[in-house]
């Protein structure tokens, strides 16, 4: 199979992925699993779990390795920049309402609440979630969440990520490199937009379907009401099955819906 569609030096793929905000490309499931997910993405999914915590108001969130001496090496090449497969971490600000039920005990049902969506939602292996209250505000007040700007760049790449993540569903022609390349290209994208719960291929990154040496790339957006784990094994399985000589096949979820 020709190389098409050929993957940006690390640095340069890390700089545009910052720039469009996507954060961290965050290991889904475990090595074997040969999937990624943007932070961007799971940060939305985990706010809206926080919205249903009452007393508390989520602020500043990041996740990472809970422990990079112990991350596992991929089984498939990895997007450029994307951190290893292995246990995740989440810490996060929050503000919460004086008087009333006990700090610790809020701090609690947040601490599950974002546990829980980003396993059952997402798929991601989280073991840690460290909190820390920065406010608290009167009685009968609710605590506002806050989503901070992007630390690359502020509220003006927000909306270049959602403008390119929001592009429509990628047509397989966006993914060759040359007339002779549309066959493997056109294959892949109507193997991974044929599985249950994609939404759209994105082009957040670059063409959503990459080839190089044996390897294919789907970059993606997954519908509500599916585990984006669950989904980016089933587009392996099927971009896999699509090609001759059966590649080894990477997923980047952009988005989750």
């Amino acid at each position: 199979m020709r190389q098409s569609g050929a993957m940006a030096p690390d640095g340069l793929t890390r700089a545009v992925r910052q720039r469009l905000g996507l954060g961290r490309l965050l290991p889904l499931g475990e090595a074997s699993d040969g999937a990624w997910l943007a932070e961007k993405a799971a940060d939305s999914v985990l706010r809206q779990a926080a919205a249903q915590v009452a007393g508390v108001g989520l602020g500043p969130l990041r996740i990472g390795l809970a422990d990079p001496g112990t991350a596992a090496a991929p089984a498939v090449p990895p997007p450029p920049g994307a951190l290893p497969p292995g246990p995740l971490r989440i810490e996060a600000d929050f503000i919460a309402t004086a008087g009333g039920e006990p700090l610790p005990h809020r701090a609690e049902r947040l601490r599950i609440a974002l546990r829980e969506a980003a396993s059952a939602r997402l798929g991601l292996a989280v073991t840690a979630v460290d909190l820390r209250v920065t406010d608290l505000v009167e009685a009968g007040q609710e605590p506002v969440a806050t989503t901070p700007p992007d630390e690359a760049g502020g509220d003006g790449f927000e909306e270049a990520y959602d403008d390119a993540a929001d592009a429509g569903s990628a047509r397989p022609e966006e993914s060759q490199g040359g007339p002779q390349d549309g066959d493997w290209a056109a294959r892949a994208a109507a193997a991974a937009t044929s599985v249950a719960g994609v939404a759209r291929l994105t082009h957040t990154l670059g063409a959503p379907v990459r080839m190089g040496d044996g390897h294919v790339q789907v970059e993606l957006a997954t519908a509500a009401g599916h585990r984006a784990l669950a989904v980016a094994i089933a587009v392996r399985r099927a971009v896999a099955a699509s090609q001759d000589g059966r590649p080894t096949v990477t997923v980047l979820v952009t988005r989750v819906e």
